[in-house]
């Protein structure tokens, strides 16, 4: 009779032993600097590096996930976030994998934002975001009751354990990279080492990028499937305006490129590395440069999260006074389904963006400054 309540105590102990297991995952890989586990959905989520990104993709990003940043007409605001998240990966220590057909990988790094870690800075910031909200203030006398507006982010000086906030007018100390290891792909010198390869129906560009960021995963300790002996840690990768003609890709210059499924095929095996590693990606795309819509329709699905950014630059918005206070707009396209059949999202979809004079911000976007569909016909 005494094995009974031994039986017993074992089928409760069974009934709760897949949720014990989670939260004692979730408690050591919380342990990870620069990450914190999601309440909603169980999985590990890391910052963008910009606080009003994080609250607009439900926390953060989650490890194991890519995040494409459909570029702004210039590239201006798109390799600023790009930049943003690796920054935000040598302020928590993370290991950095920089890829890149048009820049550098050292000059990239050479150009990271300053972040604000100390008071002075904080309350420098803070003065500006005061004398900006007393000119934003002015401007809502025209309709009083947006007066109280929310934005998507607190204040710069308060202070948070979870992203950080930089200051775009100072690049980052070097000071900052010696506790870090940083990871470089830079297409003109690799295509110099070894002859053209093609394989897949993938083009060469792609394939050695996809070698490259697989080598690394598993010589560094990423894999997710083998267990890491040293110090947990994360992999930030970064790939600068994927898909453009410098990455011997021809998707944006012909209605029928000659390598339709070379891009979409590199995403499908890149996730692939992603979901069963320690790492997190971001990559910009020049999708406006894209004409045919199906590849980038496919090029969404194969991504997890999928933002866009729309510039006033050379537009008629750029002198409309409805939009004076702002420099473009943010489309959020996509976020994902992680463990759960809804996905996080924010409580508006009128969201943009604007570049002070030393920070970068997300806000939501007045809804009465958001012309009609009249008075849009009426601009073209």
């Amino acid at each position: 009779m005494a094995a009974a309540p031994a039986a017993g105590g074992a089928a409760r102990g069974r009934g709760v032993t897949s949720f014990q297991r989670k939260a004692a995952a979730g408690s050591r890989l919380a342990a990870v600097a620069g990450t914190r586990p999601s309440v909603r959905h169980g999985q590990l989520l890391l910052s963008s590096g910009l606080p009003s990104l994080d609250c607009v993709l439900g926390g953060g990003v989650a490890v194991g996930t890519l995040l494409l940043i459909e570029e702004d007409k210039y590239g201006l605001y798109s390799n600023l976030l790009y930049k943003y998240f690796l920054a935000e990966g040598v302020v928590c220590g993370h290991d950095l994998f920089v890829a890149s057909a048009k820049e550098h990988p050292d000059s990239i790094l050479k150009e990271l934002p300053a972040p604000l870690l100390d008071d002075a800075h904080r309350n420098e910031l803070g003065e500006e975001a005061t004398v900006k909200s007393e000119d934003f203030q002015d401007s809502m006398k025209i309709a009083w009751r947006y007066q109280n507006l929310p934005k998507m982010e607190a204040s710069p000086t308060t202070s948070t354990k979870f992203g950080h906030y930089y200051d775009v007018s100072k690049t980052m100390s070097l000071e900052l990279f010696q506790s870090i290891k940083c990871h470089s792909f830079y297409l003109p010198e690799e295509l110099a080492l070894q002859p053209k390869m093609k394989t897949c129906n993938m083009n060469s560009a792609y394939t050695r990028l996809l070698e490259s960021i697989q080598r690394i995963i598993y010589q560094e300790g990423f894999d997710g499937s083998d267990p890491q002996k040293k110090q947990k840690n994360i992999l930030r990768i970064g790939i600068q305006s994927l898909g453009s003609m410098l990455w011997g890709d021809d998707i944006c210059s012909s209605d029928t490129p000659e390598d339709v499924h070379s891009l979409t095929k590199f995403l499908y095996v890149l996730r692939g590395l992603l979901r069963k590693s320690l790492s997190a990606c971001i990559i910009t795309v020049p999708a406006h440069l894209i004409q045919n819509k199906a590849i980038m329709e496919r090029v969404t699905n194969l991504s997890d999260t999928v933002v866009g950014l729309e510039s006033f630059i050379g537009s008629e918005r750029e002198t409309n006074p409805l939009y004076k206070d702002y420099h473009g707009l943010v489309h959020v396209h996509q976020i994902p389904r992680l463990n759960s059949l809804i996905c996080d999202v924010s409580d508006t979809k009128d969201l943009a963006f604007r570049l002070k004079r030393k920070l970068f911000t997300i806000e939501i976007f007045p809804s009465y400054g958001k012309p009609t569909g009249r008075g849009s016909a009426e601009e073209k």
